[in-house]
């Protein structure tokens, strides 16, 4: 558990107190790997801490996976911490960003939680020897996290992060304007006051509009209403606002790059994966942040492979190991 003072009264309510999973390989464990790198997973959104824990049928564990590359049998991989951040907020998750709705995670993380592993583990505590990974929304702060504090990071793994907004986000607005009128009587005040009182998650009568709730409160945090959001739609006819939607779209990564190309030149990795069959076409979104890094002159590697958005946890280990040799 690491005690957050950048977390604490954080709008939301949500824990100052945040858990964290830390695994050592085995020569960090047995005491004789000193000055090792470090990898900071992020989550998906909506997913707890604990969801890394989960078996699925028939699968190892994400931690089996990662002991798998450093069964005696396997290719050398170097020593490492690996660290399970927890950025899961009330609404399902932060983006790993700075936000007056739901609080200020991408400092607790580059600012307090490496700080914290830092002085509790035996990593080196440089930028170059740091690598951030994730998937989904968490593949979506492995490309942002790095651009914005190029300081903390010095290379990162993105699996199918959201990216190309205009692909992955805004076929969305639709189904959110529908479930606002045939669920909540039109108002977002309805929604918000249904889902905190709540007795279970319907994810077919919250989901769609969760979803964009969350991710305006990391884009589009209202200024005039603090607290609130502004949607990048109108509620009642599903519009789009295109003076929200241009708000979103500055945190694209893919529209990122360029003002960040100095610092994404700097790092030592920038390994980027997808399924060919994406539901939320973020696939597209890989390749469009590719051929962006490809036109700014950033080294970096795109694999696409057969698959989907789920199912693809085999591909973590993978990733950790590209970033491992690295840094």
């Amino acid at each position: 558990m690491i005690e957050s003072e950048t977390l604490a009264g954080n709008p939301l309510g949500d824990p100052a107190r945040r858990p964290l999973y830390v695994y050592r390989s085995p020569g960090v464990a047995g005491g004789s790997a000193a000055a090792v790198a470090s990898i900071y997973l992020l989550q998906p959104f909506g997913g707890q801490l604990d969801r890394w824990l989960a078996r699925d049928s028939f699968e190892p564990t994400k931690f089996e996976r990662i002991d798998a590359l450093y069964a005696p049998e396997a290719e050398p991989c170097p020593e490492a911490v690996i660290v399970f951040v927890d950025a899961w907020t009330s609404i399902g998750g932060s983006q790993f960003r700075n936000s007056p709705v739901t609080g200020n995670y991408l400092d607790y993380i580059c600012d307090e939680l490496v700080a914290f592993i830092d002085a509790n583990y035996p990593t080196a505590p440089v930028s170059a020897r740091r690598g951030v990974a994730g998937f989904s929304s968490g593949g979506y702060g492995a490309m942002t996290l790095p651009m914005l504090r190029p300081d903390v990071f010095g290379a990162l793994a993105s699996h199918a992060g959201d990216a190309l907004f205009e692909v992955c986000y805004l076929r969305d607005f639709p189904a959110a304007a529908r479930a606002l009128r045939d669920h909540f009587d039109g108002s977002l005040e309805v929604f918000l006051e249904q889902f905190a009182t709540r007795t279970e998650f319907d994810w077919g009568r919250f989901g769609d509009m969760l979803s964009v709730y969350a991710m305006a409160a990391a884009y589009s945090p209202d200024a005039d209403r603090p607290g609130g959001v502004a949607l990048p739609f109108d509620p009642l006819t599903g519009r789009l606002d295109t003076n929200v939607w241009e708000r979103w779209l500055a945190h694209d990564p893919v529209r990122m790059a360029a003002g960040r190309a100095q610092a994404l030149r700097g790092l030592r990795r920038i390994y980027l994966d997808a399924g060919r069959s994406d539901e939320y076409f973020l696939d597209l979104g890989a390749q469009a942040f590719s051929a962006e890094l490809a036109r700014l002159g950033v080294e970096h590697t795109l694999e696409l492979f057969p698959g989907r958005h789920g199912g693809i946890a085999q591909r973590f280990p993978i990733a950790i190991r590209e970033l491992l040799l690295a840094i």
